[in-house]
């Protein structure tokens, strides 16, 4: 595959932004001679240019090549690329007269469905950046969070969910669905850049209030409009759109497909059906996993991201089709690395760094460290987002000026722990602080336990991860109420935070040094004795 071919209609493509210098030798004087050479040669993602800088663009060119092809279909309804054109541009005169401008942020406050991609559309043909909430799912007080820290002043959703919005002075709530269709002329007040956002994605924060990361048009297109990040997806394809629209990865599913001119498959209550009609699948491992390849003939092309995913499940979906496995935080754009992975080769790595991107294994004080030593993975490039809402003090923590790149450029820090192989693959080894990943959704249990410290008669609590979909929660004193502590989180975090169990003990083990003994609390819970 190489970069996705567009109609010859618009600008010519454009040259790669991200500017691969050699690394100053003072970096890197402490390396031995081959390992500067790796370094460079290994850390450095090819040098690619984009047909495009912006997503709504290129969704436009695609409606402009094919206007009469299905874009999406959902419980048996469709709509084709002229229509959801004209729609999401109706909609996003609507948002300019409400005083949406680039730069702004909308809260797209949805379930999965047709009107979701003419809210999301909208947003972005009006120059401001979506901010996606799954309506059924999403706690008042999360939407609140969300759209203060967004500052939204617009809010779409559908009809049936507008009365779960939380009111909010001087925020309009938009019916996408009770729109009419009825031509109405659409103006920008000023031309959108690339550097404006196009998404807000909320993560999971030290103090159990989510994060929103500032995801750019820049980053995006360098994600969706090359090579492997298109997944070769293009004209008379089918892409299933399984996953929750507050996951990064969603936008993958949902953009990826309609800026390369493929139809998406909408999920009802059923993923396998949504699977069995789709040529190309994106899934976390855990999602995949409660798939059956066999019944499922038609998949050609799959990715899985959000989690380590197990090589018997690798070697099951690669038998059948291209199969990615991939790495990458909210922060890098989705996916900053992937590999394209064949039965039986070993072993199974996050593969290297994607188009216009750099991936550095560093140590504490961040030199670069010899091949095939284990540090902290730092990303840099293209895929490197514009930061944290309203906190400054968090984006400097994580974003540093790249030195290897230099020009003013950033690079972020994974907190993933990483080593290269000897050919230049990237093992993926954990990471370097206790946030974990639940159905592909970054948690922090220590907001967990937060939450279930403040249950009325709850002295301490802690939270493990049980397994890749659950969390497990130990409170003491005895005599809490466990479902009173399981409904407290429910009603404070989005429902992956919420723990399968919690379970009341007089007191939590401890090790020889006086720390929560997890070890201990994880065979208690599964019910294996010391």
């Amino acid at each position: 595959m190489g970069t996705l071919p567009f109609p010859a209609m618009g600008a010519p493509p454009l040259p790669p932004t991200t500017s691969f210098l050699a690394p100053p030798d003072a970096l890197l004087a402490h390396l031995s001679p081959h390992d500067r050479v790796l370094f460079r040669e290994f850390g450095q993602g090819p040098a690619v240019p984009l047909p495009g800088l912006l997503v709504h663009e290129a969704f436009e060119r695609r409606a402009a090549a094919a206007p009469h092809a299905v874009a999406a279909e959902h419980e048996g309804a469709a709509i084709s690329y002229r229509q959801l054109d004209r729609r999401s541009s109706q909609l996003a005169a609507r948002l300019v007269h409400e005083g949406v401008r680039p730069g702004d942020r909308v809260g797209l406050f949805t379930r999965r469905s047709i009107p979701m991609l003419i809210g999301l559309l909208a947003t972005l043909k009006a120059g401001a950046a979506y901010v996606p909430q799954d309506i059924g799912l999403t706690p008042a007080t999360q939407l609140r969070h969300v759209m203060r820290t967004a500052g939204t002043r617009v809010v779409l959703t559908q009809a049936r969910h507008a009365d779960r919005i939380p009111a909010a002075p001087g925020c309009v709530r938009i019916a996408v669905d009770e729109l009419p269709d009825a031509p109405v002329a659409f103006r920008r007040t000023r031309a959108v850049s690339p550097d404006d956002g196009a998404y807000v994605l909320f993560t999971s924060g030290t103090t159990g209030a989510p994060n929103g990361v500032t995801v750019t048009h820049r980053n995006l297109c360098n994600l969706l409009l090359t090579a492997p990040g298109g997944l070769g997806i293009g004209p008379g394809q089918r892409v299933a759109q399984i996953l929750n629209i507050a996951f990064d990865m969603a936008a993958w599913e949902i953009l990826g497909c309609l800026t390369g001119g493929g139809t998406l498959v909408i999920r009802g209550k059923d993923i396998t059906e949504t699977v069995r009609t789709a040529d190309v699948v994106i899934a976390t491992p855990t999602v995949l996993a409660g798939i059956d390849p066999a019944a499922c003939p038609r998949v050609r092309t799959v990715a899985v991201a959000g989690e380590p995913c197990p090589r018997p499940l690798a070697d099951l979906w690669a038998a059948t089709s291209t199969f990615y496995n991939c790495c990458g935080p909210t922060e890098t754009t989705i996916v900053n690395t992937m590999q394209r992975h064949l039965p039986g080769t070993a072993p199974l790595t996050i593969g290297r760094p994607t188009p216009n991107n750099t991936v550095y294994v560093l140590d504490e004080q961040r030199r670069a460290l010899p091949i095939g030593e284990v540090g902290e993975m730092w990303a840099g490039g293209d895929c490197v987002s514009a930061g944290y809402l309203g906190n400054p003090e968090l984006t400097e923590e994580r974003y540093a000026p790249d030195p290897f790149l230099g020009g003013g450029r950033r690079m972020f820090r994974t907190r993933d722990l990483g080593r290269w192989t000897a050919d230049g693959e990237l093992e993926h080894l954990g990471r370097t602080d206790d946030q974990v990943k639940i159905r592909g959704f970054r948690v922090e249990p220590d907001a967990v336990s937060s939450v279930l410290e403040s249950v009325p008669g709850c002295v301490r609590a802690v939270t493990l991860k049980r397994d890749a979909r659950s969390l497990v929660s130990f409170v003491c004193p005895q005599d809490v109420d466990p479902e009173a502590a399981r409904r407290a989180v429910a009603d404070a975090l989005p429902y992956y935070c919420v723990p399968d169990a919690v379970l009341p003990l007089a007191t939590l083990p401890e090790t020889d040094r006086g720390k929560i003994d997890k070890a201990a609390l994880l065979r208690l819970a599964s019910g294996v004795a010391r």
